[in-house]
């Protein structure tokens, strides 16, 4: 999970603008959290308090407002209408990584990905990407290799995890789509020597640079393990108290590492 906000929070400034390489700043002034890591919070919040997820992010959202939500999920959040809208955006799977630390199976943990995500996306793409991330992230903190995981993503889920970044790289451009974006944050994952080329490598195609650094960050967290202290005190330095205390006491609860 702080794998994933970092991934957002180092991946801030270049959603709007894109750098095609990997060797940026890590860190820039104007590096701020944003809608990645409040909703994957609520998550975390709503697993802690067993609260509806669609409650949980209305209420985040609202405490968060201007975090760079899209279009239909703000309109949806500042409505009174508690049920989904069919989305298919990579939303679902940029806030589903606590579900991977706070469910025991896999079977469990693709049950509450697709919960999580159908409270707004519960359009079939949407609810894929949610499970395929979750699904990475599980297998990512029990030990599995990056070859193990390619497969079970490729045979469970469709999506083809062959192409290397430096060919996506090429073409690549602003999809905020689960089937345009979930694919490429995972083979930047797996393409990774660490947590923080995972995120490089996320951020160098372009796109959406925020939430595929946040998926590729949530997965090569899980799998390397301890964020490097000077990641780890980037992200806390920069989220508010409300924030830190959730995180923490997720992290307590299910055995998270910092």
């Amino acid at each position: 999970m702080i794998g994933a906000i970092a991934g957002d929070i180092i991946g801030s400034v270049y959603e709007w603008h894109n750098v095609k390489r990997t060797d940026f700043p890590l860190f820039h002034p104007r590096c701020r959290f944003t809608d990645d890591t409040v909703l994957t919070v609520a998550v975390a919040d709503a697993i802690l308090t067993g609260t509806d997820y669609a409650k949980k992010f209305k209420e985040y959202c609202r405490a968060y407002p201007s975090r760079g939500y899209g279009f239909n999920f703000y309109t949806w959040a500042a409505s009174e209408d508690t049920g989904p809208y069919n989305s298919l955006g990579n939303g679902s799977a940029m806030r589903v990584s606590p579900v991977a630390y706070a469910r025991d199976t896999i079977g469990a943990v693709l049950l509450e990905a697709k919960k999580s995500a159908e409270a707004t996306h519960n359009h079939p793409e949407g609810i894929r990407g949610a499970q395929a991330v979750a699904s990475a992230v599980y297998l990512a903190r029990t030990g599995s290799a990056k070859e193990e995981i390619k497969s079970f993503i490729e045979h469970n889920f469709g999506y083809d995890l062959d192409e290397p970044i430096d060919e996506i790289r090429k073409y690549y451009t602003h999809d905020v789509t689960c089937p345009g974006s979930v694919p490429q944050a995972i083979r930047a994952f797996l393409e990774s020597d660490d947590f923080e080329d995972a995120v490089r490598k996320a951020i160098s195609i372009g796109g959406d640079s925020d939430t595929i650094a946040c998926i590729a960050g949530s997965i090569a967290h899980a799998y390397y393990g301890i964020l490097p202290e000077q990641i780890k005190k980037l992200v806390w330095d920069l989220l508010d108290d409300h924030l830190k205390q959730v995180i923490d006491r997720f992290c307590a609860r299910y055995n998270v590492p910092l």
